[in-house]
């Protein structure tokens, strides 16, 4: 008798041991190797979330994105009392309700991967609207922590908050810590530690204030999947969103996915209540059909309005709980230090001149800034490195063909690459971040959100065009903020308009050699520099523009509506803004770019070392190439410099002076067929110019191709790694070239008709 009733076990206990456990997380991409506890972080945007994780795990942590997402995922690890812990960031979110990627991740992770405590931070000074997500987080799990962060913000707003009373309330522990400056983060460890070891046994507040058709509705869903699954711990939020008409709980409530984390004790063989304890058998399709039939019937009897009024109950039950443990003692009027600093920065007057203005600041940072690394990098790469591999390859006997690939080719081009990529990353990157840590750029998705919603795209999508001035590639990625896939895609496909770090050199140039010379010195930097300028600005004219015609063509569709929660003003985190902006982005960047200069390098080498009938490869293309960049008001050595420069925009000038040298003929400039240069004497770079055919409309026609032409190969590979779509990164690719080809043909004819 006892064996026949055990004989089940084995497969309904799986979905409880550990085994099937880990292989859950791992799908979910969590390996569980050399860790005793998964400790999920939660919370809203701008709660200090990251600050909480990072000083908990310093920097033993990685990142990456979570399996079929483009959403960043981090987790790192910490050690405590003995015990090994690993700590997944989930994305910040508002709800759990599923209504964008952020929020399914991070709701399938507490819910399917069952974290043994997850930790929902806070912002003391914001109690009520943070409340609203730990309330959900406490329907979905019984084993949770709240972080109440950013306790020194709330006491400079002269709030009291009694931890002791939200506890009680909300059935958990709760914590008061300041993560930047390390207060209250020994306590959260303890916590943590003993609601995963199990010695805090939590008793969870569930919401209590629906109205009574709603309560009834939930009850009725809720003890039918009981019945079918007793041992599921969150059975009474699953009905919630089986009412709510969530599709994804529903088909996991189908494929069984749901039933797997049912908690089941399952005896032994000597246990003595053997004869008493039964695991049934999976339930049938009739009795998971019957729940959902249940569901579907239910939610047309309370009204199509099921969602918002959960919604409004979970706020009021919020309000109720943080009325109860936060007062003002004498309510003393507080100098808002944010709200004043907004009344400018938010202005209809003074917030787009404010925000020009530092950026303005940033940017010339960020060029002047780069000048004197960028020296020295090229002096270490270039004039010292160089001359020593062409050494040291003619004394172990290469031969000329393959110093020359190797060396002048391969090298050359990823040491340009460096010399003048990394140094204006390193400072923008950073710069970008620190305006980021300080609170500021949401006030510029906030100033430019109506400019963004007449052209048919998203808000947020500023940030990511303010990016891509530092790298469109970096610019990309930025664009995950956005949860419209279709206003990603508009924020993705225009990002190149953005004048990126590797364009501004050739700008500069250009409008020093041809622009400034048009006016007496004096004033030849002021108006080089208001011609860049007017470049970067018709950049942002034509995102707007090409925002506009997606929206309404290939990418139909109304502008979302979104929460942006305007930030307190926060002291950025200067030494850790560093390392992260330099590691997450300057060097992944920046490695993408060697990869695709290598071969670039040598492309370059072998189209002007092979020859046919006596003339180069490069020569016959620039020949073939001429009649349609002079039609364009270019030349063909301009196109087939972007052409084989496709890898970085930083080699573009050098390729054009090495092509220019080459279909020339001229003697004693340069350092041989295919081997790149620079010119510091302007006077002499304008002659070789001159000597190519360029006129002033080529230095004009070249300013703005230079603004609109296809990305380089390291964006082109970052937007399919984002879009795994080869047709939209064929779209982002041909688009700002067509576009290219037809803004500089227009410019010639023009040109030509009325000024020469």
């Amino acid at each position: 008798m006892s064996t026949s009733i055990l004989e089940p076990a084995p497969a309904a206990a799986c979905a409880a041991c550990s085994t099937y456990r880990a292989a859950r997380l791992k799908k979910l991409g969590l390996d569980l190797q050399a860790s005793d506890f998964v400790i999920a972080l939660a919370g809203n945007p701008n709660t200090g979330k990251s600050t909480v994780f990072n000083a908990l795990t310093g920097l033993r942590q990685h990142t990456g994105n979570w399996p079929g997402k483009t959403v960043a995922r981090a987790e790192g690890g910490y050690e405590f009392g003995g015990k090994r812990f690993k700590l997944v960031d989930l994305p910040g979110t508002y709800s759990l309700m599923a209504g964008s990627p952020d929020e399914e991740i991070a709701r399938d992770f507490i819910l399917f991967g069952e974290p043994e405590v997850t930790v929902v931070v806070v912002d003391a000074s914001r109690l009520e609207r943070n409340l609203n997500l730990a309330l959900q987080v406490l329907e979905i799990t019984d084993r949770v922590v709240v972080c109440f962060n950013l306790i020194d913000e709330a006491r400079r707003r002269g709030l009291e908050v009694d931890t002791r009373c939200l506890s009680r309330d909300l059935g958990v522990p709760v914590v008061a810590t300041s993560a930047r400056f390390g207060e209250g983060m020994p306590e959260l460890l303890q916590a943590i530690d003993d609601v995963a070891a199990g010695r805090f046994v939590c008793q969870p507040h569930r919401l209590e204030n629906q109205p009574q058709d709603l309560k009834s509705a939930i009850a009725t869903v809720a003890s039918q999947l009981l019945a079918v699954h007793p041992g599921l711990p969150n059975g009474r939020w699953v009905a919630m969103q089986l009412l709510d008409g969530d599709e994804s709980i529903a088909a996991a409530l189908r494929s069984g996915e749901l039933g797997q984390m049912e908690r089941v004790e399952v005896p032994t063989a000597t246990d003595s209540t053997a004869n008493t304890t039964v695991i049934d058998a999976p339930p049938s399709v009739e009795a998971i059909e019957k729940i959902l039939q249940t569901a579907d019937s239910l939610r047309r009897q309370v009204g199509t309005q099921f969602h918002e009024r959960i919604v409004e109950a979970i706020y009021a039950d919020a309000a109720r709980l943080a009325d109860r443990a936060v007062t003002r003692p004498g309510a003393k009027q507080y100098f808002d230090f944010d709200r004043t600093i907004d009344r400018v920065v938010t202005s209809r007057v003074w917030g787009f001149p404010v925000m020009v203005l530092l950026f303005a600041l940033m940017f010339w940072l960020t060029i002047s800034g780069a000048n004197v690394p960028s020296r020295w990098l090229a002096a270490l790469l270039l004039d010292t490195v160089y001359p020593m591999l062409q050494h040291f390859t003619a004394q172990m006997g290469w031969p000329w063909w393959l110093r020359g690939l190797t060396v002048d080719g391969m090298y050359l081009a990823t040491a340009w690459v460096v010399s003048v990529m990394l140094p204006p990353m390193a400072i923008f990157f950073p710069l970008f971040t620190l305006l980021e840590d300080l609170g500021y750029l949401p006030r510029v998705a906030f100033n430019m959100d109506g400019l963004f919603k007449k052209a048919g795209a998203h808000g947020k999508q500023a940030m990511t065009m303010m990016m891509g001035f530092g790298c469109n590639a970096a610019g990309v990625v930025a664009t995950r903020i956005i949860d419209s896939p279709r206003e990603r895609l508009i924020a993705i496909i225009t990002n190149n308009f953005s004048l990126c770090n590797g364009r501004w050199p050739t700008q500069i140039l250009i409008a020093a050699l041809f622009i400034g010379a048009l006016v007496p010195a004096p004033a030849a930097g002021l108006i080089s520099a208001l011609a860049v300028m007017s470049v970067a600005g018709l950049g942002v004219v034509l995102t707007f523009v090409a925002s506009w015609a997606l929206s309404r063509t290939a990418l139909k569709g109304e502008p979302s509506i979104f929460s942006l929660e305007l930030p307190p003003y926060r002291p950025p985190r200067i030494l850790q803004t560093i390392y992260t902006s330099l590691i997450e982005r300057t060097l992944i960047v920046l490695w993408r770019a060697v990869v695709f200069a290598l071969p670039a390098g040598a492309v370059i080498w072998l189209s002007a070392n092979v020859h046919f009938g006596g003339v180069s490869v490069a020569e016959y293309v620039i020949h073939f190439l001429n009649p349609l960049g002079v039609l364009i008001g270019l030349n063909g050595v301009i196109l087939l410099a972007y052409i084989i420069a496709i890898p970085a925009n930083e080699i573009v000038i050098p390729v054009v002076l090495m092509m220019t040298v080459l279909i020339t003929k001229t003697a004693g400039l340069g350092r041989g067929a295919g081997v790149m240069f620079e010119m510091q004497s302007h006077p002499q770079l304008l002659s070789l110019l001159h000597a190519g055919g360029w006129t002033l409309l080529t230095a004009v026609n070249l300013m703005l191709f230079s603004l609109v032409h296809n990305p380089c190969s390291t964006t082109i590979y970052t937007i399919y790694k984002e879009t795994r779509s080869a047709k939209w990164t064929a779209m982002a690719a041909l688009m700002p070239l067509a576009l290219g080809f037809v803004l500089t043909f227009a410019v010639a004819q023009v040109w030509r008709l009325f000024v020469h």
